[in-house]
């Protein structure tokens, strides 16, 4: 008599087989569908944490750095430890002209004032930017147009309003193209902007105005002064590739120690990323870890179920080889009854998790935003199917194997 993985037979007597103790296998079915199941759900809930800290810094350059001036630390040419000092437009000019890795920057200016709209008004965040401000940082356009190099050139009385700050002092009506006070001075309105993620320089977006930075240092009596210089890298480099030309041109202008690194405030947004992906990626072993271990800890059910149905069936498998039954059916036969369980009951954890996951997915969800990730792709819920089919199918080679080797008169006489 052959056996077939297909044949009608086998499958009838594979499910009366596993029917006979019904509670043993459904614990022995539980144990591999909480394997999957929670392989599945680590692995799908790391890269949907990574997506949701990611989704923070959404519209920020990866590789941003930046510098603003801070106090010397260092007693230097008569100025004294803990002095300060400002950056100014010249400095950022001579930036521009020696660091070795800009591709886009912009100078920020930074100011608080009272804005007015009629009878509606509220204390704002004025943000003095350039052009190339919007390739740094992204920001979100809802109406009107971003700021130009002709509106920073010609110092233009001109601003960007925040959405949410919009909604506050023009309630009623669409602010772009309309005037807004701040500070006695009338400003036009020529956009409504905001930002993608929570992370923000100098103020978020939604809640502040954003001017050229040419004009609040004029509005706002600021002189040349900068408050920091925000820049990106080109691919291929880092922002802190410029740290050293940036010294060099800022000591040399203000007298600053050349061995006095505490008078400068670098930021570098790359090193940030780079501990980020770094923990993520910490993280997602240890999900892999603790699924790995669920996982097999299901193997070894379905390993231990196979070892008892063997032992169970001594008699009947002797009395098939005696009636004429191959080593290869037998065979055939206990791995059929450890595929099946292995795949329904793998396949209902992957599908289980994967459910969770979108439920998860779609809470999660935000406008304008990616998804975060909570997502269990195909290829991956087919991997994981895969690989506990293989390991359910090694696990029950062993007690196959003994199956095959019983002899029909020992096992004819087994009791």
């Amino acid at each position: 008599m052959k056996v077939t993985f297909f044949d009608l037979e086998n499958w009838r007597e594979i499910a009366a087989t596993l029917g006979r103790n019904k509670t043993r296998t459904f614990l022995t079915a539980f144990g591999i569908f909480w394997g999957t199941a929670m392989l599945a759900l680590l692995w799908g809930a790391s890269r949907g944490f990574e997506g949701i800290v990611s989704r923070q810094f959404a519209g920020l350059a990866t590789n941003m750095g930046g510098v603003s001036p801070g106090t010397r630390s260092i007693s230097y040419r008569g100025f004294n430890k803990g002095s300060s000092w400002n950056m100014n437009v010249a400095d950022i000019a001579a930036i521009r002209r020696t660091a070795p890795a800009i591709e886009y920057s912009t100078e920020l200016g930074f100011a608080n004032a009272r804005a007015i709209n009629g009878q509606y008004s509220k204390n704002v965040r004025i943000i003095g930017v350039e052009a190339e401000y919007n390739l740094i940082t992204s920001p979100v356009l809802y109406g009107g147009r971003l700021l130009n190099d002709s509106d920073v050139a010609g110092s233009r009385k001109v601003c960007l309003i925040g959405n949410n700050l919009a909604n506050e002092l023009f309630p009623d009506e669409d602010p772009v193209g309309r005037s807004v006070t701040i500070s006695g001075i009338r400003f036009l309105i020529i956009g409504r902007a905001g930002q993608l993620g929570e992370v923000s320089i100098g103020g978020r977006l939604d809640e502040s105005i954003l001017m050229p930075a040419s004009t609040l240092r004029r509005a706002f009596n600021q002189g040349n002064n900068v408050f920091f210089f925000l820049y990106t890298a080109p691919r291929g480099h880092k922002p802190s590739d410029n740290k050293e030309a940036i010294r060099r041109v800022l000591s040399s202008t203000h007298v600053i120690s050349p061995d006095d690194e505490n008078a400068y405030d670098f930021m570098d947004v790359s090193d940030m990323f780079d501990m980020v992906n770094k923990l993520f990626m910490g993280i997602s072993l240890v999900a892999l870890f603790i699924g790995g271990s669920s996982l097999m800890a299901g193997v070894i059910g379905v390993g231990n179920i196979m070892w008892i149905i063997v032992r169970e069936r001594t008699h009947e498998f002797g009395v098939r080889r005696a009636l004429g039954a191959r080593p290869a059916d037998i065979t055939m036969q206990v791995l059929s009854e450890s595929v099946v369980l292995t795949l329904v009951a793998g396949t209902a954890g992957v599908c289980f998790a994967a459910a969770i996951l979108a439920a998860v997915e779609h809470a999660t969800a935000k406008p304008m935003l990616p998804p975060a990730g909570f997502q269990l792709s195909f290829g991956v819920a087919m991997t994981i199917v895969f690989m506990f089919l293989v390991l359910g199918s090694a696990a029950g080679t062993l007690p196959a194997v003994k199956a095959m080797k019983i002899k029909p008169i020992e096992a004819i006489r087994e009791k």
